[in-house]
């Protein structure tokens, strides 16, 4: 190992810039466990390493959480459990309301909405709204439908493709083996069952997590491993903004330049997948490393608010997208 971290950039350059060639748990740790001295070197080839393989375009997604709290899950990080003293309580948002968000979505430019529900799974209520609401879309804007309804049977993801719908979100939320710390209501294998169904029905599969909730690097970088394994088109990049009475409460806010590493190693064991700048960046790392971000492999960002906490207003992330001069993917390529 001393060998691998003595020259990791160096390795990562030929084998992920030049090959195209992620680079594995081991490389991915090395890369973590860099000194911040190193972090502009990584971020740099992390830079160059998505514009070679992904390009310059950037994907803005925004999204809407069609049922909010009150779900039966233990999750630790979320304030939507039903099962934890947090301030979110359970509400449904109606069509009209869902629409006018999807059309103020598409002004920002986003090529991506997502409906988002804190479900252990969809019930024949939660699919018929979202059936109509994805009609109601249709008919009114032109955008790429994205949802997050949790654990699927295969009768409904059949159902969800012949909605439409464009890109399933399920995440894996950490690595395998540090799962049990973080959910005990259902497992790691359930989440990865309805991620391969997605993927065999023809849509895009889209999986990430959250980082900074309390696993080790080594942990982190098994993560890295598993969504290399799982291939997903897009991975979300979230970190831990702890919820007022949720078990994760307590936890430390990730330092910025163990985030940024993080995104920089993400980038490089997954070349070529659209990385996306999800929850908690803000708190996390600010405007300074939103840019620095954007600048370490990064290519795509959820503007506005998201499910149960403040984002950056959206025209700071367009402006900022526009002051780097990185294009915001456009519609029609992605239809």
């Amino acid at each position: 190992m001393t060998g691998v971290l003595a020259d990791i950039v160096d390795i990562a350059r030929e084998q992920v810039l030049e090959r195209g060639e992620g680079l594995n748990e081991d490389q991915v740790l090395a890369v973590l466990q860099l000194p911040d001295d190193r972090l502009d070197d990584v971020l740099q080839l992390a830079h160059e390493v998505r514009m070679k393989w992904c390009g310059p375009e950037v994907e803005v997604e925004g999204i809407i959480s069609l049922k909010t709290g009150g779900c039966p899950e233990d999750c630790h990080f979320c304030s939507q459990s039903g099962l934890f003293e947090s301030p979110v309580r359970s509400a449904w948002i109606d069509i009209p309301s869902l629409v006018e968000a999807a059309k103020q979505t598409a002004k920002t430019g986003a090529t991506e909405f997502c409906i988002v529900a804190a479900v252990r799974g969809p019930d024949k209520r939660l699919m018929s709204q979202v059936a109509a609401g994805i009609e109601a879309i249709r008919n009114e804007v032109d955008i790429q439908i994205a949802c997050s309804l949790g654990m699927l049977t295969q009768e409904q993801v059949d159902e969800l493709k012949a909605m439409g719908v464009h890109r399933y979100n399920h995440n894996l939320e950490t690595s395998k083996s540090h799962f049990p710390n973080v959910v005990t209501t259902h497992s790691w294998e359930e989440r990865w069952g309805t991620l391969q169904m997605v993927r065999e029905a023809g849509m895009e599969v889209c999986c990430g997590g959250i980082l900074g909730m309390g696993e080790t690097l080594e942990q982190r970088a098994e993560f890295a491993a598993n969504l290399a394994e799982l291939d997903p088109d897009e991975v979300p990049l979230n970190f831990l903004n702890p919820r007022p009475g949720t078990p994760f409460g307590d936890l430390d806010v990730l330092e910025p330049s163990e985030a940024l590493k993080s995104v920089a190693a993400f980038r490089l064991a997954l070349p070529r997948t659209i990385l996306r700048f999800a929850g908690g960046r803000e708190i996390t790392l600010g405007d300074l490393g939103a840019e620095k971000g954007i600048l370490g492999g990064i290519n795509a960002v959820i503007v506005g608010n998201y499910l149960t906490t403040l984002g950056r207003p959206a025209e700071t992330d367009l402006d900022l997208l526009d002051s780097l001069k990185m294009p915001i993917k456009a519609l029609n390529e992605t239809l």
